[in-house]
């Protein structure tokens, strides 16, 4: 780890565009400022903590919610013919498409 001394108005450059400046010290407080293009996220050390343990825990559930899918087993829906008042046959959407892909 680098350590450094600076003082209030004096800064540090992290590659070639980040700036860290000290704007102020109260007591055991520093109050920094970070200039840094928008696509580099900037975290407190707790807050970047608490963002890594949330995914961690998304990750095993979204892993967990996958297997349950895999054991699940799924059926084609039953073939339901309907008659209109005219004694046609109502031809529900499934059969729509097979018989779409039939003809091809």
């Amino acid at each position: 780890m680098l350590v450094l001394t600076r003082k209030k108005g004096q800064s540090i450059m992290v590659g070639d565009e980040i700036e860290i400046s000290v704007v102020e010290i109260n007591g055991d407080a520093i109050r920094l400022g970070i200039k840094a293009p928008r696509d580099v996220s900037i975290y407190r050390r707790e807050i970047y903590e608490a963002i890594l343990e949330e995914n961690i825990r998304a990750a095993g559930t979204a892993a967990q919610m996958a297997e349950k899918l895999k054991k699940l087993q799924f059926s084609p829906a039953p073939a339901v013919k309907k008659k209109e008042k005219d004694n046609t046959d109502i031809v529900t959407a499934q059969e729509s498409v097979d018989r779409s892909q039939d003809s091809e």
